[in-house]
């Protein structure tokens, strides 16, 4: 875990080129951000909570934890209004596995995929903040705004998961793809 500052972070990203790395998807294919056309929205979470099962211990004390579930849906509800201001392409991303996904994409009913990066190399190749609970390594939550390739617009820390969304849609709507 870093201590690096919120504002050191969205710098050091914003600007940056993607790492051309296959990421599994829960449809099934496998999505190399790198190389995708067009703009992208790819949002970084902690991870899914199973159903009916505890959170680990002291959750909801870490910061920018809790709210995925709120988060994804938001993303869900807003994806026609986000593909209307020229998001081509919208992505979930955690370090849970594609199988754990699944479950959350359907549950959910998202029609989008969730990407994999259970084996941490995107996060390690980006220098994405992370943190470690119960021997989990997860990542910090935080939304990229990614222009063929390039980011464009980081969002961190993302305080209100459930807002995302809103402050996504708002920001593509103001700065449309060149």
């Amino acid at each position: 875990m870093s201590s690096e500052s919120d504002a050191h972070v969205i710098a050091r990203l914003t600007g940056q080129m993607l790492p051309s790395l296959a990421l599994a998807a829960t449809d099934g294919q496998a999505v190399d951000l790198a190389i995708l056309t067009g703009r992208s929205v790819v949002y970084a979470y902690p991870r899914t909570a199973e159903p009916d099962k505890a959170s680990p211990d002291g959750w909801d004390e870490i910061p920018g934890a809790k709210g995925c579930t709120p988060q994804s849906c938001s993303f869900r509800d807003h994806a026609k209004e986000l593909s209307a201001v020229g998001v081509d392409h919208l992505f979930g991303l955690s370090s849970q596995t594609t199988e754990y996904q699944k479950e959350a994409a359907e549950r959910l009913h998202l029609p989008f995929a969730l990407l994999s990066d259970a084996d941490h190399r995107f996060k390690e190749s980006m220098a994405m903040p992370d943190f470690i609970i119960d021997d989990m390594r997860l990542f910090k939550r935080l939304t990229m705004i990614i222009d063929d390739g390039r980011i464009a617009k980081v969002f961190y820390p993302v305080d209100a998961p459930a807002e995302d969304a809103e402050n996504v849609l708002r920001w593509c709507r103001d700065n449309p793809k060149g």
